[in-house]
């Protein structure tokens, strides 16, 4: 099974764009738990801290297309490394400054979020110019599935641990510090330098123009929905049974659940097309999330939540070929970048619904919206399908490296 893997992380810049980005995307990763941190630390409410955070959120589902699109107009290191230094010097100036006066910090997210680099979508955007064939490109993207929830897991350690060595302010300092270093390690490789889009037909909605985009856009709406419903779930699960402890454990088993499954996917190759596939792993997903409202005992309960995850990693590895296939030509940063905007979105707007739930009818309503999410996503990937085999293309021109102008990726293989 690892193999596979392994064989991608030894190909020449492969290893270094992989945790270059992942490093580059530490900030964000663990922009909630530092702010909510941080604020505490200097005396502010939870509201307070819950509104910057919010506005972070916002502002980076807003930025994320709108960088992707300069990405694609301009290149890779005349967008991401600015955008780096300016999301680190918002956090920087809300370290400095703290929370009074309130404006200044609201302000220094809103810097923060925007500005924070598309590198997710700008690495999925390199794979076929780093890998050669077919195979390695979509196990590439279950990778990047798997290194995410290892990402997520990780990053919040990282800043719990920079707190008890030195404190809030110094560790949000570091963890953007290493935002800014791992996506100048990016941008300064051979692949980011040499990328191109491919040239783009001019149209104001860029890769919005897509059906099949829209679709998949939709359905990862309620797939992140759903997601941040079982966020809120799990905590009111742990208040019920009385220890906090079991949060983590239930989002830990959630996790690993992921992981698995991303393992899992990326290590065979698939027949069909990726439409149908997602079609299934969707469908599959949304299962995995209903026998969650049987809120059971604390072990049952872990074994659940792991397996409501295992489709999660292969569902997200799945609609990154889907987006290739469907991103207009020259539009595939700004396409991979609608995707994050429309699941963190959804996380968004989940965890929203899943409060009132909870106090509504209990830690199992709140599951129930997740498991509403799920159908959701699932109902319009079925309401859609004819969009998505329509429009879903066969071969699909997404970058032109510079010392190579003849060469022409083409990442769309299934």
């Amino acid at each position: 099974m690892a193999a596979g893997y392994l064989e991608i992380l030894r190909t020449r810049h492969a290893a270094r764009l992989l945790v270059g980005t992942l490093t580059g995307r530490l900030p964000n990763a663990t922009a909630a738990i530092a702010v909510v941190l941080f604020v505490r630390a200097e005396g502010g409410s939870y509201s307070l801290a819950g509104a910057l955070t919010a506005v972070y959120g916002l502002a980076t589902a807003a930025g994320q297309p709108l960088l992707g699109r300069a990405v694609d107009l301009y290149g890779q290191p005349r967008v991401m490394l600015p955008a780096s230094l300016a999301s680190a010097l918002g956090m920087a100036v809300l370290a400095f400054v703290g929370i009074e006066p309130v404006a200044v910090a609201y302000a220094a997210m809103l810097v923060a979020g925007f500005c924070t680099p598309p590198l997710e979508g700008g690495l999925r955007a390199l794979w076929p110019s780093v890998l050669t064939r077919e195979e390695q490109v979509h196990t590439a993207y279950a990778m990047d599935a798997i290194a995410q929830e290892v990402m997520f897991t990780v990053g919040p350690l990282l800043v719990t641990l920079g707190i008890a060595l030195w404190s809030p302010a110094t560790a949000l300092l570091a963890i953007n510090a290493l935002g800014v270093l791992g996506a100048l390690s990016v941008v300064l490789s051979q692949p980011s330098r040499a990328w191109r889009s491919a040239p783009r037909e001019a149209h104001w909605l860029g890769a919005l123009r897509s059906k099949g985009l829209l679709a998949l856009l939709g359905s990862f709406f309620f797939v992140g929905l759903a997601l941040g419903a079982i966020i809120v779930a799990a905590s009111a699960y742990a208040d019920d049974h009385g220890r906090e402890s079991i949060y983590g454990w239930l989002m830990a088993a959630n996790g690993l659940g992921a992981l698995l499954g991303g393992l899992v996917y990326g290590a065979r190759q698939w027949s069909g097309t990726p439409e149908k596939r997602l079609k299934s792993l969707v469908a599959l997903l949304a299962v995995g999330y209903l026998p969650l409202m049987l809120v059971p005992g604390v072990p049952a309960m872990a074994a659940l939540t792991m397996l409501s995850g295992v489709f999660l990693a292969p569902c997200i590895a799945c609609a990154f070929i889907v987006v290739d296939r469907h991103a207009p030509r020259g539009t595939v940063t700004e396409a991979f970048s609608w995707l994050v905007t429309a699941f963190g979105v959804g996380t968004a707007l989940g965890t929203a619904v899943a409060g009132p739930a909870v106090e509504l009818g209990g830690s199992a309503a709140s599951f129930a919206v997740a498991g509403a999410g799920g159908a959701a996503a699932l109902l319009v990937l079925l309401a859609t399908q004819r969009v998505l085999a329509a429009d879903g293309r066969t071969q699909s021109v997404v970058g032109v490296a510079e010392n190579d102008p003849t060469r022409a990726v083409e990442p769309g293989f299934s």
